[in-house]
């Protein structure tokens, strides 16, 4: 027994609704997820990546030594993706009403990951690492609470996912080439 509604045709009635409830900006009238917890949300998800931008944009200047010339440039590829999620997240947070926090106050423990510099080339590529892998089991938590209650922030989720997941493969395959090991298992 299904618990669904039916499937709403009636282009006369989604019409009248769109009309009626113009004050509902992008939510329009069957948006069924709390927005105000949604907006905090995604406020710390804008925090974690405008961390990982800082993160990144430093590795990509800092690094050094043999053959960090092209991990320079595999860091500032990834502060410029990560850039692209700021803007993604702060659209979506204007979306639904709210005004995105980019004020640098209190931005380290708005954020899930953390800014740590690293002390050479390993640290830093495991310290990337280790901040994709925190990213990665975030947004596949909050994917799963928004479920089918906020379907365009968990598909832009989605979308952030696949991209973290990628940049958790570069890391690892980075630190495997210059450790010659895995630093985490599994």
């Amino acid at each position: 027994m299904s618990t669904k509604q039916p499937f709403l045709t009636d282009v006369t009635t989604l019409r009248e609704r769109a009309r009626k409830n113009l004050n509902d900006g992008a939510l329009g009238s069957n948006y069924v997820g709390d927005v105000n917890k949604t907006i905090e949300i995604l406020q710390a998800v804008l925090a974690t990546e405008i961390v990982c931008v800082l993160r990144y944009t430093m590795h990509s200047i800092a690094a050094s030594g043999i053959s960090s010339e092209a991990v320079k440039e595999e860091f500032a590829t990834h502060a410029k993706e990560e850039h692209g999620h700021v803007l993604e997240v702060a659209e979506r947070i204007n979306q639904l009403g709210g005004k995105p926090n980019f004020n640098p106050e209190g931005l380290a423990t708005r954020s899930a990951s953390q800014y740590v510099e690293g002390e050479n080339l390993v640290d830093m590529i495991k310290e990337n690492l280790v901040a994709e892998r925190i990213a990665v089991d975030h947004y596949r938590e909050l994917i799963r609470y928004f479920g089918d209650d906020d379907p365009g922030t968990r598909a832009m989720l989605q979308g952030i996912l696949r991209t973290e997941e990628e940049h958790a493969d570069d890391m690892h395959d980075l630190l495997v080439a210059h450790e010659g090991k895995p630093m985490l298992a599994g």
